[in-house]
C-alpha cells in the first residue's frame, strides 16, 4: 500500500496524540505510516510519501509553533504533485485565532501542487470521542483520495 508521512509539532502532547490517532487508522486501512516530530525531519521527506499530513498546534494569538516554522517555510519550495495532503491540529477556543496554524499549513500545501485529500480537523485542546471519530473519518477520506 501507500506510504503516509505524518509530521507533527506538539507542546503538551495533544497534537502528538492527534497524529497517533490518524496514524493508527491509516495503518488499519493498510498503509505504511511514518510519524515524526517536526524537528527530526525535513519537509523534503514528504517527496518519498504518497500521503503527506501535518499535525500542528497553534501558539498564543495564532502563531505557528517556533519548532515548525522552518519546516513550514521549506514546504513551499517542494513539488508534491501527485501526492495527497491533509492537515489536522489542536488549539484553544479561548483564543481569537483558533487553530490558525492548521489553516496556514493548508494554504502552504496548495503551493506544492499536492491534492487536498480531506477537510482539516481542528481539535479544542485534547481529542474527545467526537474528535477521534472526526480524525478517523479524515484518515479514511485521505486514504480514499489516493484511489
Amino acid at each position: 500500500m501507500a506510504l503516509a508521512k505524518i509530521v507533527y509539532a506538539s507542546m503538551t502532547g495533544n497534537t502528538e496524540e492527534i497524529a497517533d490517532i490518524v496514524a493508527k487508522k491509516l495503518e488499519e486501512l493498510g498503509h505504511t505510516v511514518d510519524v515524526d516530530e517536526c524537528t527530526t525531519v525535513d519537509a523534503a521527506d514528504f517527496e518519498d510519501a504518497d500521503i503527506c499530513i501535518v499535525a500542528t498546534y497553534t501558539y498564543g494569538d495564532g502563531e505557528l509553533p517556533d519548532e515548525i516554522v522552518d519546516f513550514y517555510e521549506d514546504l513551499a519550495d517542494l513539488d508534491l504533485s501527485g501526492k495527497i495532503f491533509g492537515v489536522v491540529g489542536s488549539g484553544d477556543t479561548f483564543y481569537d485565532y483558533f487553530c490558525k496554524s492548521v489553516d496556514e499549513f493548508e494554504t502552504q500545501f496548495t503551493f506544492t501542487g499536492a491534492t487536498k485529500g480531506a477537510d482539516s480537523v481542528k481539535v479544542d485542546l485534547s481529542a474527545e470521542d467526537e474528535d477521534i471519530e472526526n480524525l478517523e473519518a479524515f484518515a479514511e477520506k485521505v486514504s480514499e483520495a489516493l484511489a
